[in-house]
């Protein structure tokens, strides 16, 4: 589940960036990458990072309220 987060974690940060470059200077980085302003590569692109927002926001919840980043020592409790 930590591999998942960090996964989900890069993903979620490259579409802000995606999202900002197209507020500031109206370039999309993910329609520039595929080639094509709408085309199945982007709707992937565009879905897979929907996906790892909402496995953000659901994983606390999976975890008991923690959203887990690093493996815990079981000795220690803090």
């Amino acid at each position: 589940m930590v591999i998942a987060n960090y996964i989900a974690y890069v993903l979620t940060i490259l579409g802000a960036f995606n999202w900002g470059l197209v507020g500031m200077f109206n370039f999309n980085l993910v329609s520039w990458i595929c080639g094509a302003p709408a085309n199945v590569g982007t709707t992937i692109i565009y879905v897979i990072i929907f996906l790892a927002a909402i496995w953000l926001i659901i994983s606390p919840i999976i975890s008991r309220g923690r959203l887990e980043l690093g493996r815990r020592d079981k000795n220690n409790t803090k």
